[in-house]
C-alpha cells in the first residue's frame, strides 16, 4: 500500500484482493463465492474507474465496494 496524505492507497490488484477478503469476512461468503462475485463485477467494468484512478483504491472504498459487489453479484444479486 502507498500512503497519500492521511489516506493509504492500494494497487488495483491489492484493492480487488481486499474487496474479496472483505466479502468473505463481512458476509460469511466462501472464498470461491467471493472471488466469483468480484470476477463478475470486474467483467461488468465495475472496477474500471479504479484501474484508471488508483487514488480511489483505499480501504474505505474497499469496504463500500464489498457492500455493493455483494449486493449486486451475490446469490440474491444479478447474474450475468
Amino acid at each position: 500500500m502507498k500512503q497519500k496524505g492521511a489516506v493509504r492507497t492500494m494497487s488495483y490488484e491489492e484493492h480487488l484482493d481486499e474487496v474479496t477478503t472483505l466479502i468473505t469476512e463481512k458476509y460469511d461468503a466462501s472464498d470461491e463465492d467471493a472471488i466469483a462475485m468480484v470476477m463478475r463485477a470486474q467483467a461488468d467494468d465495475f472496477f474500471s474507474g479504479h484501474d484508471d484512478d488508483p487514488s480511489i483504491c483505499t480501504l474505505d472504498r474497499a469496504h463500500a465496494d464489498a457492500r455493493v459487489v455483494h449486493a449486486r453479484y451475490g446469490k440474491g444479486g444479478a447474474k450475468p
